[in-house]
């Protein structure tokens, strides 16, 4: 009834750190691995079609959208968050925004003050535009 479902890959190799005494005023585009222990005020997005992670300390703040394929949060959001593959909410996690994931996990302690929206890729593959019939 309740199977395993295999963890995403997540990127173990993290390209860039942003330091506990770091503050960032402005988007930040990446590829690869980010780990933030400081301050964004900004969006974080990662490229598309990369398998790219976001790991968050319990230091670290963001304040802006967040658009990465694998999540680990273990500190503070305020704005949006999409995890188009693995999002994972630790102990110290505290979420001020809508939360869209593919798939999630959540520690005793996590708190999400917005929407758990879950985005399922078979079903998003299988919908379907209908187009309305030209006018006689």
């Amino acid at each position: 009834m309740f199977g395993k479902k295999k963890k995403a890959k997540l990127n173990n190799h993290i390209d860039t750190l942003i330091g506990a005494n770091t503050q960032i005023k402005g988007d930040i585009n990446f590829s690869g691995g980010l780990r933030v222990d400081g301050q964004i005020n900004g969006n974080v997005i990662a490229e598309e079609g990369e398998q790219s992670t976001l790991v968050l300390s319990d230091a670290g703040y963001i304040e802006g959208k967040i658009q990465v394929a694998n999540i680990i949060i273990n500190g503070t959001v305020t704005g949006p968050i999409h995890a188009s593959k693995y999002l994972e909410l630790q102990e110290k996690a505290e979420i001020h925004g809508d939360v869209h994931y593919g798939s999630i996990e959540v520690k005793l302690g996590a708190s999400v003050d917005g929407k758990m929206i879950h985005h399922d890729k078979l079903q998003s593959e299988k919908m379907v535009t209908l187009i309305p019939a030209a006018p006689e």
